[in-house]
């Protein structure tokens, strides 16, 4: 392909986007677009999102309703249009690259490609077999001809929030339409890289100057990297370096980026702050903390100071400072262990407040210009580095274990010893932070942001500021905090002395040396797992919420919206149990799958997992079915005959079935192709079990 015809195509890009509001991630965007001169245009600015979030049921339709109104408006049938998202997604190289990678596709229209698919499982067999890559459709990036994509999107009559997804993987997999628009998969990762499902191949490559994307598995480089679905902080990582973010060579390029300078304005028209000030535990050099807070190059008279204080021992030095210096300030609050305000609130409440700047008395500002600099770098929430002199420590994260906790990321000890200098988007800090009061007000306004029934009140914020600043979009978010039975929720907190101790059978330790597991039916297994205490504690939590579905095929709580054997259910993310139910998975029910099926290793993903209740006047039995998993967990939550009469699971093609069911007992099963099994009729009581769909 000639480098003047490369030219001539890359005159002809067009690349659409959507973005509603201005966000952090739709800046990196353009930033990165702007490096390689890409011609973007920017559509549904000022609209009001109304198409969903990944944290919730699939959306994306007003992306195609906003796309199908811009091809109206491209004349020339030859224009190529790259549609892609931009609040997640970071270029990666220039357009020549992509339209070669392009063109040699020999495709009008070419989608990234999934690892996972999404939204309806069921489609899964109807997808193209590929001869090496992924077979699945991601709808976050396609590239194509503007006559090829107007037909493509020329039937579309969904709504704003019906899944743009499931619009585009029906027509892909129908082989007339597909022939007919000419689509085809980017399945080696060429020019577009999925993160979701996808991690593990991908590392950061750096070249003289620049950065980029590597896929391992393929051995490509992508030239677009989106962070689909949940894998916000994977991208947030990659775009602190990609392109140019930071290079060994050029160090931080965006660090004088988008400031807010302070230098020239005179005391009254600096930005009022409130600064909260926490102390919490008997800390040393309380005094000298003060001194150097006098120290603070930040005119007083535009400070207001909130101080909370619950260790008696250090009354006096509070009172101390504040009878010295009270009056210096535009205003102060005092309040102790037993007063319910926070530090945020003040700043609320105060119109005039632009800032709140939080600090832990422990944190010592040896710069007396932190304030000040914080402020200048003009972004929604940001923190400053400390660290203490010979250790390995500072105040952030650089990433996050899958249970939510540390995990240290490939820069963290070059960032924590100097050697790489910058402003990275991490997703942990603690001790000392500036947020806009702005922020507080709008997307960080809950009330609850520092409670959680299973994290510490500085992972509980970081996480909620994650989750609203990260989705850009606080609705349809499952938020479920009031339990009955907190200890469920304490299986990271102590998974040995208590949580084991109290929930796991007292049989289950045998299962690795004795002859305790039962094999009824043919690959079906029989294990204790749970005691009585667990099974009723979750029965409880699940009929406390009491939101259980009413068993009918739509169920907006899926991705896809269609449930083909509905269950009247309560899925465990409802109540905001996922994260502790695949931790039970990974610790207690993996060993006993590889156990019993030698060779097979799991990571114990699951894409449903649910409390089913059955009922004789209100769902008595479940139709014959296949389980769309590798294998299938069915936890017996309460005792037939004493609970409930009848139940249980029947295996058509072996005719066995297994009635006698075990309170706390896990049936264990392969859930596609073999295993084609029914829920048999409860003909008394409420009968409960606990379902897992598993995958590798």
């Amino acid at each position: 392909m000639s480098f003047l015809f490369l030219l001539f195509l890359t005159g002809k890009l067009l690349v659409l986007t959507v973005a509603t509001k201005e966000t952090d991630g739709f800046k990196r965007f353009m930033r990165s677009a702007k490096q390689f001169n890409y011609t973007v245009k920017v559509l549904g600015r000022g609209e009001k999102w109304n198409g969903g979030s990944y944290l919730s049921a699939p959306g994306g339709g007003q992306k195609v309703r906003l796309l199908k109104s811009a091809l109206d408006d491209v004349k020339e049938e030859d224009k190529i249009i790259l549609f892609i998202d931009s609040y997640d997604v970071v270029f990666s190289s220039g357009p020549k690259e992509l339209l070669k990678k392009f063109q040699q596709a020999r495709h009008k229209v070419v989608f990234s490609s999934e690892t996972l698919i999404w939204p309806d499982r069921h489609l899964e067999d109807k997808h193209p077999h590929v001869r090496e890559g992924k077979r699945f459709l991601g709808a976050g990036g396609y590239i194509g001809y503007a006559s090829n994509l107007r037909e493509m999107v020329s039937d579309w009559s969904g709504k704003d929030d019906d899944s743009d997804q499931l619009y585009y993987t029906k027509l892909y997999i129908d082989p007339e339409k597909r022939k007919s628009i000419n689509i085809t998969l980017d399945s080696k990762c060429r020019m577009f890289q999925n993160l979701h499902g996808a991690l593990d191949e991908v590392v950061l490559k750096f070249e003289d100057g620049r950065v980029r994307a590597r896929n391992v598995m393929y051995d490509t480089l992508p030239v677009i990297v989106h962070g689909n679905g949940p894998t916000k902080l994977q991208i947030n990582y990659l775009g602190n370096y990609i392109p140019k973010v930071w290079t060994f060579e050029t160090g931080c390029t965006v660090c004088n980026e988008d400031l807010r300078p302070l230098s020239g304005l005179k005391e009254s028209e600096y930005p009022p702050v409130v600064m909260g000030i926490f102390i919490q535990q008997p800390t040393p050099f309380v005094t000298v903390f003060f001194e150097r807070l006098l120290q603070l190059r930040y005119p007083k008279s535009r400070l207001s100071l909130f101080i909370y204080n619950q260790e008696p021992h250090h009354d006096q030095h509070v009172r101390s400072f504040l009878e010295d210096h009270d009056a210096e300030y535009q205003a102060v609050k005092l309040i102790g262990p037993d007063d319910g305000e926070l530090g945020i609130d003040m700043c609320r409440a105060d119109v005039d407040c632009e800032y709140f700047f939080s600090v832990d008395v422990e944190v010592v500002l040896k710069n007396e210009d932190t304030l000040k600099i914080l402020i200048e770098h003009n972004k929604m929430f940001i923190a400053p580095m400390m660290n203490k002199p010979g250790r390995l420590w500072t105040n952030f994260w650089g990433a996050l274990s899958a249970d939510g906790y540390y995990a240290r990321s490939e820069d963290y000890v070059d960032i924590v010893q100097g050697r790489r200098v910058g402003i990275w988007n991490v997703p942990y800090v603690s001790l000392v932070y500036l947020v806009r009061a702005d922020v507080l007000r709008s997307e960080l306004k809950a009330a609850d942001l520092f409670q959680s029934p299973t994290l510490d009140p500085d992972m509980a914020f970081c996480s909620k500021v994650r989750d609203q600043l990260v989705s850009q979009n606080d609705e349809g978010v499952f938020m479920y905090t009031k339990h009955l039975h907190n200890d469920l929720w304490q299986i990271f907190e102590n998974p040995l002395q208590d949580w084991e101790e109290r929930y796991i059978h007292e049989n289950y330790s045998k299962i690795m040396k004795d002859d305790v597991v039962q094999n009824p039916c043919p690959d079906v297994y029989w294990f204790p797992i749970f005691t009585e205490v667990a099974c009723r504690h979750l029965i409880e939590e699940m009929e406390n919420y009491g939101q259980w579905s009413g068993g009918g095929n739509v169920d907006t709580r899926i991705q896809g919206g269609y449930e083909n054997v509905p269950t009247i259910d309560i899925h465990m993310n409802q109540i905001n149990f996922q994260k502790e139910w695949h931790k039970f998975l990974l610790e207690y029910v993996a060993p006993v799958t590889e156990k019993m099926f030698p060779g097979y290793y799991t990571r114990a993903q699951f894409d449903l997992a649910f409390v089913v209740r059955y009922k004789p006047d209100e769902q008595p039995l479940l139709r014959p079915h296949h389980d769309a998993s590798t294998f299938t967990i069915n936890v017996a939550l309460n005792q037939v005959g004493v609970d409930f009469q009848g139940g249980g699971s029947r295996f058509l093609r072996y005719n066995c079935s297994v009635q006698a069911t075990k309170q706390g007992w896990a049936l264990m099963h392969p859930g596609r192709l073999t295993h084609y099994h029914e829920g048999l009729r409860t003909t008394a009581g409420t009968r409960y079990i606990a379902v897992s769909f598993v995958d590798p």
